[in-house]
């Protein structure tokens, strides 16, 4: 913890070898009541240790320069939470955002982003925009369905200002990731929230129905409530880097069914094995049976890394899918170079001399 003339305060942002960092406490030198934000550097003896410095990090600062508005990161306090992409510390909650329609709602769309949230280890948060476009009746169907999904969604509208409010106090005192897909009024929301900020907002691809990416790195921004929002780079679909073994529990309705029964087979991946307590009739089980042929897909291409004698080799096809194929032998079939022809040529050459 802090000494005499230290201060406690929070990575909002990481650029090059520059932290700007919020302190916790008010500084009496500065007519600004708000809290002061310093652009630090890192402790030569970080560095050596290797500790790095994220966004999100608490961290304590010492020998504050305030006229310049400077200091140096000496030290970083446990971390309670790390996600490494976005690479931020700390992090409370996940906030995924998505539209009821333009871009439509698409479930395994959705379905991904949620299993990619869970494998976090930290609270989900469902927030469904574009509510004002969508009729009560459908917008209960949707509730129904994702309930059985086993989350409850909360429904806005960044343009009618619908239960902005409430998602406020969902994200008052703590730090929230805001994720999901291009297009669905991510910064338009983020620029409600923290009406400062200004963010720039993309139109959505009338071709693809996808919004243009509009964010560039991960940043920590002040709610005026108190707590911290942070925007991610937007993608459309994230990576599920999880063992086959461990996805069946980022699904709710798969741990519910294991939490009250369990399994013949302690390895049991819940595809075709006996007694299975998995298995069954719930919406989301072919979502699960695909995500696990992807685990295990790339169970076995990180093994063939790390075993160069594997004779297998995986290859992309169309849409994306993957398989795998045998590798040729590399001594067999590699091409000789033509420096190689031409050394053999004087070779046979000075044979014949001979």
């Amino acid at each position: 913890m802090p000494t005499n003339g230290q201060l406690l305060g929070t990575v909002l942002a990481v650029q090059a070898n520059f932290y700007r960092v919020r302190l916790d406490v008010e500084v009496g030198v500065l007519d600004d009541p708000a809290p002061l934000i310093l652009l630090c550097t890192r402790r030569t003896r970080l560095k050596k240790i290797g500790q790095q410095v994220m966004v999100g990090d608490r961290v304590i600062i010492s020998q504050p320069d305030w006229s310049g508005g400077r200091g140096a990161v000496s030290d970083v306090l446990p971390r309670e939470s790390q996600l490494d992409r976005p690479a931020i510390a700390n992090v409370d909650q996940i906030l995924l955002a998505f539209a009821l329609t333009d871009p439509p709602l698409e479930p395994y769309q959705l379905s991904r982003f949620l299993v990619k949230a869970e494998s976090t280890d930290v609270d989900v948060l469902l927030c469904l925009n574009k509510s004002d476009l969508v009729s009560p009746q459908v917008q209960q169907e949707i509730s129904d369905r994702l309930e059985g999904w086993g989350y409850k969604p909360l429904f806005i509208s960044v343009k009618n200002g619908i239960n902005i409010d409430e998602l406020t106090n969902y994200l008052n005192h703590k730090i929230t990731v805001i994720a999901g897909p291009s297009g669905v009024g991510k910064s338009s929301l983020i620029n409600t929230l923290i009406p400062t900020l200004n963010l720039r907002v993309a139109e959505v691809s009338g071709k693809l129905a996808r919004g243009r990416h509009t964010t560039r790195h991960t940043e920590l921004f002040e709610l005026p409530g108190g707590g911290l929002l942070a925007d991610t780079p937007g993608f459309n679909q994230p990576d599920l880097d999880c063992s086959p073994e461990e996805l069946v529990y980022y699904f709710p309705e798969a741990r519910e069914r294991l939490a009250v029964s369990s399994c013949r087979f302690s390895d049991c991946l819940h595809r075709d094995e006996p007694d299975c307590v998995v298995q069954g009739e719930w919406e989301r089980y072919e979502h699960y049976l695909e995500f696990l042929e992807q685990a295990i897909a790339r169970q076995t291409q990180l093994q063939q890394q790390a075993d160069p004698e594997s004779t297998l080799k995986i290859k992309t096809k169309g849409k994306g899918k993957q398989q795998y194929e045998p590798k040729l032998e590399s001594k067999k079939y590699r091409r000789v170079s033509r420096k190689t022809q031409l050394q053999a040529l004087e070779q046979l050459y000075q044979d014949a001399e001979d």
